[in-house]
């Protein structure tokens, strides 16, 4: 049923909700204790194989495609409602699947998607993992550790177009830079790291649906630098500041304990990260670069760790687990460290 090849011991299935339909990988025994898995942006649930496969005994594994990845049903993902439709799919399989209580774990883009999730249903958490998230306050677009808007209109916006002509065009190879096999390589991990199933994860990312209604989503012009501002439709609008605000996760009640891991070489989600504009901007990789005062890099881990130093204020508990020599994708580069610290957070 899986476009891409599964590990022995992962069982793929479609699973029709009241939303769309959605393809969910699983693992163990079906009365084990849930934990939910949420991919990343330009990937799928592919690439939670693994981590699923060495849970302790006693749990289930369950990853979702989300829409417009993997082999799930591809609805439009809305600019303004994007990173919501997310987490009410994730809801609707959880619900459809009848999971009740369990933990839950995000990856990256995933990362934002669960925090949005548990503002709406933490009584039903056992658990949060965020592995390397996006800031609560999205990707782009935000400024300071309080997540304050950058301009009105959610500029900068934007990513490589020639990774995404790459992308839609199904390339496998090494001989342009910006591939996603080498995005795969430089940037997913650290290298020389090279994962051993690096063509399925490579087949993961190939499944991304391109366009404006997908990834990258679309722009609109703006005199703001460096001129292109979220559109209305797609991923990239959907994750910006502008219409992305996690804030709340600090006053969910009850409190379910957050563990946050993340690469201490992560390059694609620091505070200064080389896809965001304004870092770009700041080293001189886009011109025009109206300066630190109007536009400095978004400082992505300061963000993360003050909404959960407040979640801590307001009774909740968490802990920021470093995976050392680690990038983008601790799970799969330290598998063992990470997991160290994951089961801890699941057990208890």
């Amino acid at each position: 049923m899986s476009t891409v090849p599964t590990l022995t011991g992962i069982t793929s299935q479609m699973v029709q909700t009241n939303r769309l339909n959605m393809h969910v990988l699983t693992c163990g025994p079906e009365n084990g204790i849930p934990v939910v898995f949420v991919h990343g942006n330009v990937s799928s649930a592919t690439f939670w194989e693994e981590t699923m496969l060495a849970l302790p005994g006693g749990f289930r594994g369950i990853a979702v495609d989300l829409r417009g990845y993997g082999d799930t049903e591809p609805l439009p993902i809305s600019g303004p409602t994007g990173m919501a439709d997310f987490a009410a799919d994730v809801r609707a399989v959880v619900e459809t699947m009848g999971l009740g209580k369990h933990h839950i774990v995000g990856h990256s883009m995933g990362g934002g998607v669960v925090m949005l999730y548990a503002i709406s249903h933490a009584a039903d958490l056992l658990s949060i993992t965020l592995t390397d998230p996006v800031s609560p306050y999205g990707y782009g677009g935000s400024k300071g550790a309080d997540g304050a808007m950058t301009f009105d209109d959610g500029a900068p916006s934007g990513i490589n177009p020639e990774f995404v002509q790459l992308l839609a065009s199904g390339e496998r190879g090494l001989e342009n830079p910006t591939s996603p096999r080498n995005i795969l390589r430089a940037f997913y991990v650290k290298a020389p790291f090279i994962p051993a199933r690096e063509e399925e994860l490579l087949s993961s990312m190939l499944t991304t649906k391109i366009g404006e209604d997908h990834y990258p989503g679309n722009a609109v012009p703006t005199a703001n630098w460096p001129g292109a501002a979220p559109g209305d439709k797609g991923v990239l609008p959907a994750f910006n500041r502008k219409n992305f605000d996690a804030s709340g996760l600090a006053h969910i009640d009850p409190k379910p304990p957050i563990l946050w891991v993340r690469g201490a070489d992560d390059l694609i989600v620091s505070d200064y990260a080389m896809f965001d504009l304004a870092a770009l901007g700041h080293m001189g990789a886009v011109p025009g670069w109206p300066g630190d005062e109007v536009c400095p890099p978004q400082p992505m881990l300061a963000q993360t760790r003050a909404v959960l130093d407040s979640y801590a204020a307001n009774g909740g508990s968490y802990r920021e687990e470093v995976i050392e020599d680690a990038g983008h994708s601790p799970y799969l580069e330290k598998p063992e460290a990470f997991n160290a610290v994951f089961h801890a957070q699941l057990l208890g």
